[in-house]
């Protein structure tokens, strides 16, 4: 009778946990080998569920300490179904001052969740079909032109899309 009573309590705690994220639309990640190249883009393909509704759009990542950087710099590509692109290049803040890194997580592994787009303006999906988004590092050492060929210390890249809290 014990050992069934823990089971429901477990059940119950993940089901929470899972239906405690209403507001997802999208969340994927992918792992990225122990070195990002710089040349190895993360695509994602979506398929919005509809062309009226705002949304707010985030870059996930997952870092180890094994990353030396304080802030990370990131080209996202935003392909829309009829052939329009949006090119950003954008910089997060990774760590803080002292050097602790930024983000959740227990471990060694800490999880960031970077906006995108939204946080000004509503980002409304305003055609239908197929979206990609493309995600590059644009890393580079202070006083370097050249850019950092193998990220360490970023084990995975995510995308997230959420709806709005601004309906």
């Amino acid at each position: 009778m014990q050992k069934n009573k823990c089971w429901l309590i477990c059940l119950f705690i993940i089901v929470v946990t899972v239906s405690c994220d209403a507001n997802r639309v999208f969340d994927e990640y992918k792992s990225v080998p122990d070195e990002w190249d710089k040349d190895n883009k993360v695509e994602f393909k979506i398929n919005p569920p509809d062309s009226t509704n705002a949304y707010n759009l985030y870059v996930n990542l997952r870092n180890t300490e094994a990353y030396k950087y304080s802030n990370l710099f990131l080209i996202i590509e935003l392909n829309y179904p009829n052939g329009k692109t949006v090119k950003d290049t954008l910089e997060y803040k990774m760590a803080n001052p002292d050097g602790t890194f930024l983000g959740t997580g227990f471990t060694d592994v800490k999880e960031n969740k970077l906006w995108y787009k939204g946080y000004q303006t509503p980002f409304i999906f305003n055609e239908s079909g197929e979206y990609t988004v493309t995600i590059q590092h644009a890393m580079r050492q202070n006083g370097s032109v050249d850019g950092i060929d193998k990220l360490e210390g970023i084990t995975d890249v995510g995308f997230r899309i959420e709806h709005s809290q601004t309906h």
